[in-house]
C-alpha cells in the first residue's frame, strides 16, 4: 500500500488501487482479538441475525396479512420489500456517520429505535400502517448493518481472525434471511401475524445492556465534513429506479416509471461527480477502480437476489400450491436455513485453498443449479417438495459462501478509519439484492400468473380479485360451485408454478454469466494480492 499527497488537502491519503483485497498471506504482527472481542462479536451477530430475519419474517405472513388487513398486490409488495428499500437507501449515510460520531454509538441508537418500529409493526390496524412501521424498521436497520460490519473490521486487527468473525457475520447474515420463514411460521401457528415482529423487543434490549460492556467504541479520527446534499442525492438516486424496476417487472413500461428511473438516474450521475470534488465524499469512489471490489460487490448483489426471490414466491408455493401449513412450510426450508450457514462458515477454510476468485464464481453457480432445479416444481398438491428442498439447499450454500467471501473482500480493502463505509457498501449490495429478489422476480411470477389464468368460469364481478394473488384465486374458487371452482384452482397452480419457471430459468443464466464475469474481474492484477 502507498500513499501520495491529496490534491485537494494537500494531505497524504491512501493509495487504494495499491491496497490488497484481502489478506489470506502469513500471519502479521497484528495484535490478536481478545476473549471480550469474541463475546462482543456475538452480541454484533444477533442484531445482524434479527435485521436478517426482519427482511424475510413476513414472507409466510404473506396470506395472513391478506386475510386480516385486505391489501392490495401494490400494497402487499411494499409492505415485503419497502423495509428493504429504506434500509438500501440509507446505508450509505448511515454507515458515513458512523464513522463520525461513532459506529457503537450509532449501534444503539438503531436498537432502541428498531425495537419502537417493530412494536408499532406488530399492531398495525391498516396496510399503510404497516408499511409506515416497516419503512421505520428500515431507518432503525440501516444504523445497525454497517455499525457491526464497520465494529468487526476495528475489532478484529489480525488478517485470519477477521475472515473468520466476517464469517460468523456472514453465517448470521445469510441464515437469518432464510431463518425468517421459519420463525414465521412457528409464530403464525401459535400466535397472529404481529407476533413475529414482537420477538425483536428482548433481543433488542439485551443489545443495549451488553453492547457498552462488551463492544469498544470506534469512530474515523478526522473525518471530515458530513455532506447533507450528498446523503439526500444518494436516497434519491436509489429509491427511484428501485421503485421503477418493481412496478416495470409489474405492469409494463409506463411515462411515470420513465421519469422515476430518470430522477433517480440524474441524482446518481449528480451524486457521482459530487464524489469526485469532495475532501471528504459520501462514498469513497476509489475503491470502485479496483476490478476485483467490483466484483465483490456484484457478487454480494446477486448471490441473495435468487434467495430472496425464492423466499418470496417458495412460501406461497408451499403453502398455497403444495397445501402446507405455515410451520410445515418453514420446516422445509431448514435444509437451505443450515446450508446458508455452513456456506458461510466454511468459507474463512475455501479461501485457504482457493483464490477467492475462484471461490466467488464457484458459488454463483452453485445457486444457479439450486434455481435451476425449480424448473422441476410439480403442479399437483401430492407432488414431491425434494425439488423444492434440494434447490434450495444449494441456493443457501451458495449464498453463504459468496456473501462472506464478497464481505471480506470489501471490508479489507477499505483502511480501517473508513470500515463504516465500506461496509455501507457491501451491505447496500445485500440489501439491494433482496429488494430486487423481491421486486423482479416476485413481479415476473406474479405478471406470469395473471397472463395464464384461466377466468373463463368466473364472475366478472370477482374476477379482479382472483387475479390479485395466488390466494385471492384460492379464496375466489371457495365461493364458486363445481366443476368452475376446481378449473380455477388448477388454473392458478399451473399458472404460478409457470411464473417460478420462468424466474428460476432467467435467474440461474444471469448468475451463469455473473459467475464468468466476476471471475474475470476479480482475477485481473489479483497475483500479486490474494
Amino acid at each position: 500500500m502507498s500513499t501520495q499527497p491529496n490534491a485537494r488537502s494537500g494531505t497524504p491519503t491512501t493509495d487504494l488501487r495499491a491496497a490488497p483485497v484481502t489478506t489470506h498471506a502469513a500471519p502479521t504482527a497484528a495484535p490478536k482479538a481478545r476473549p471480550r472481542d469474541w463475546a462482543g462479536l456475538a452480541v454484533l451477530a444477533l442484531a445482524l441475525l434479527l435485521i436478517a430475519v426482519d427482511a424475510t419474517v413476513l414472507d409466510l405472513a404473506v396470506p395472513s396479512i391478506t386475510a386480516d388487513l385486505a391489501p392490495t398486490t401494490p400494497q402487499l409488495l411494499w409492505i415485503i420489500d419497502v423495509y428493504s428499500f429504506v434500509l438500501a437507501g440509507l446505508l450509505v449515510t448511515m454507515g458515513t456517520l458512523g464513522d463520525r460520531i461513532g459506529r457503537r454509538r450509532l449501534l444503539l441508537i438503531g436498537a432502541a429505535g428498531f425495537a419502537l418500529a417493530s412494536a408499532l409493526a406488530a399492531w398495525a390496524i391498516s396496510p399503510e400502517m404497516l408499511i409506515a412501521a416497516r419503512v421505520l424498521q428500515g431507518v432503525a436497520g440501516a444504523t445497525l448493518m454497517p455499525a457491526t460490519l464497520g465494529l468487526i473490521r476495528s475489532m478484529f486487527a489480525d488478517a485470519r481472525q477477521r475472515t473468520l468473525a466476517i464469517s460468523v457475520w456472514g453465517a448470521m447474515a445469510a441464515s437469518g434471511a432464510a431463518f425468517g420463514p421459519l420463525l414465521g411460521g412457528w409464530m403464525l401457528e401459535h400466535f397472529w401475524w404481529g407476533a413475529v415482529f414482537l420477538v425483536n423487543l428482548p433481543v433488542m434490549a439485551l443489545l443495549l445492556v451488553l453492547a457498552p460492556i462488551l463492544v469498544p467504541e470506534s469512530r474515523d479520527p478526522n473525518p471530515g465534513r458530513f455532506d447533507l446534499v450528498s446523503a439526500g442525492l444518494s436516497m434519491l438516486a436509489l429509491i427511484p429506479v428501485v421503485y421503477a424496476v418493481k412496478e416495470f417487472a409489474a405492469h409494463g413500461p409506463s411515462l411515470n416509471l420513465l421519469i422515476s428511473a430518470g430522477v433517480g438516474v440524474t441524482a446518481g450521475v449528480w451524486f457521482v461527480r459530487r464524489q469526485r470534488g469532495l475532501a471528504a465524499p459520501l462514498i469513497d469512489l476509489d475503491l470502485f477502480r479496483l476490478p476485483a471490489f467490483r466484483a465483490a460487490v456484484f457478487t454480494n448483489l446477486l448471490s441473495v437476489f435468487a434467495l430472496a426471490g425464492v423466499l418470496f414466491f417458495g412460501s406461497q408455493y408451499l403453502q398455497l400450491v403444495l397445501g402446507k401449513s405455515p410451520l410445515q412450510a418453514g420446516l422445509l426450508l431448514i435444509p437451505g436455513t443450515v446450508g446458508s450457514m455452513l456456506g458461510a462458515l466454511a468459507a474463512a477454510w475455501l479461501v485457504r485453498y482457493w483464490r477467492p476468485a475462484t471461490v466467488l464464481a464457484g458459488s454463483l453457480v452453485t445457486v444457479a443449479l439450486g434455481a435451476g432445479l425449480y424448473w422441476l416444481l410439480p403442479t399437483d398438491p401430492s407432488g414431491s417438495v425434494t425439488p423444492f428442498i434440494v434447490g434450495f439447499l444449494l441456493i443457501g450454500l451458495g449464498e453463504g459462501v459468496a456473501l462472506t467471501v464478497s464481505a471480506d473482500m470489501i471490508v479489507s480493502t477499505a483502511p480501517e478509519a473508513r470500515a463504516g463505509n465500506a461496509a455501507a457498501i457491501s451491505e447496500t449490495a445485500m440489501e439491494m439484492g433482496i429488494a430486487l429478489g423481491v421486486a423482479v422476480l416476485g413481479s415476473a411470477v406474479m405478471a406470469a400468473f395473471r397472463g395464464g389464468l384461466d377466468l373463463t368460469h368466473v364472475p366478472s364481478a370477482q374476477a379482479d380479485a382472483a387475479r390479485e394473488s395466488l390466494g385471492g384465486a384460492i379464496e375466489t374458487a371457495r365461493a364458486l360451485p363445481e366443476p368452475a371452482a376446481g378449473e380455477l384452482v388448477s388454473s392458478a397452480h399451473s399458472a404460478f408454478v409457470t411464473g417460478i419457471h420462468l424466474a428460476a430459468t432467467s435467474t440461474a443464466v444471469l448468475l451463469l454469466l455473473t459467475a464468468f464475469v466476476a471471475y474475470r474481474a476479480a482475477t485481473r492484477k489479483m497475483s500479486a494480492t490474494v
